[in-house]
């Protein structure tokens, strides 16, 4: 879990995650858009991180108002098609925070932490490789490499977009001293 203050840490608990509620509780049927009434036992609702992580926490009677699940962006689908090749997932358009919710729910989900601490691993690794490889591609900064990098999530954003901005300048760099060198 990140710092209070951290917008990522707050853009990443702000992520939806489906809830099914345990219990019907009085007052809450706004959150399922049914505003005056109560939710009723067994609804599923999507709801933010942090708002369905503290009904999960919150108990009456030994039961929790509601239970948390997996989220859709780490779904069973979703890893398969992780595991299948990485590359051709817009991560972004799954979760802005991709990555962030993947360590979140693995602070949550202790049972499904195998896999998806796997397949989290070797999706970042394949996708920073696929990140170096087009930044010394002169197509991969305009063309082709362009919706591979309009899907990369705020991490791979942050971290590798500077390896990807590096690697493609020095490769300019290189062919620019290549072409003077042949002009002496």
């Amino acid at each position: 879990m990140g710092s209070y203050y951290n917008i990522d840490t707050i853009l990443t608990d702000a992520q939806k995650v489906p809830c099914t509620f345990e219990q019907s509780v009085p007052g809450l049927g706004y959150l399922d858009g049914n505003s005056g009434t109560n939710m009723k036992k067994g609804t599923l609702v999507d709801l933010p991180l942090w708002l369905g992580e503290r009904l999960a926490g919150a108990q009456i009677s030994g039961s929790s108002f509601a239970t948390l699940d997996i989220p859709n962006a780490l779904s069973q689908g979703v890893l398969n098609a992780l595991k299948a090749d990485p590359r051709t997932v817009d991560l972004r358009s799954l979760a802005t925070h991709f990555y962030s919710l993947g360590a979140r729910a693995l602070e949550l989900f202790e049972d499904e932490e195998e896999e998806m601490v796997g397949v989290l691993s070797e999706t970042f690794k394949k996708r920073a490789a696929e990140i170096a490889d087009q930044a010394h591609n002169p197509r991969g900064a305009l063309g082709e490499g362009q919706e591979f990098l309009n899907g990369l999530d705020e991490t791979e954003r942050q971290r590798l977009q500077l390896v990807f901005r590096s690697a493609h300048d020095s490769a300019k760099a290189m062919r620019v001293w290549m072409g003077e060198m042949k002009k002496k």
